[in-house]
């Protein structure tokens, strides 16, 4: 069984001493083998119909909403896309299609220069 879009996997339902990594599917997952956190497999038993409450999740390098995308790493892949809702201090990989998705595989927000074209404000704006 593959897991696929709108499925919550939530580290705490099988280990709830771990970092509390919580990810919800966002597209692809027929090839999706396991999520490495913390030493742990999370696998397709621990799909959850909602988060887990639970305190104490500690966060890592990927940041709530940070999307991973398993084409950024490997072009010829089912197409997996994750984000990260909380926890994930533990991180370490998932395994799918037979490839390792790291963090290398985060697509975030870029901040860029404000176009040449629109006029950047300075000082006080409109009528107080």
């Amino acid at each position: 069984m593959a897991i696929k879009k709108g499925d919550i996997l939530d580290e705490r339902k099988r280990f709830p001493d771990s970092c509390g990594l919580v990810i919800k599917v966002t597209g692809g997952g027929e090839g999706f083998q396991k999520i490495l956190c913390c030493g742990h497999e999370l696998t397709e038993e621990d799909v959850v119909p909602d988060i887990i409450s639970s305190r104490g999740r500690k966060k890592g390098a990927l940041l709530p909403g940070a999307m991973l995308e398993e084409k950024r790493q490997f072009t010829d892949s089912c197409g997996l896309r994750l984000m990260v809702i909380d926890g994930g201090a533990g991180f370490q990989g998932i395994d799918c299609c037979g490839h390792i998705i790291t963090a290398k595989a985060v697509n975030g927000l870029k901040f860029v220069e404000p176009r040449e074209d629109f006029p950047v404000q300075t000082g006080p704006a409109g009528t107080a």
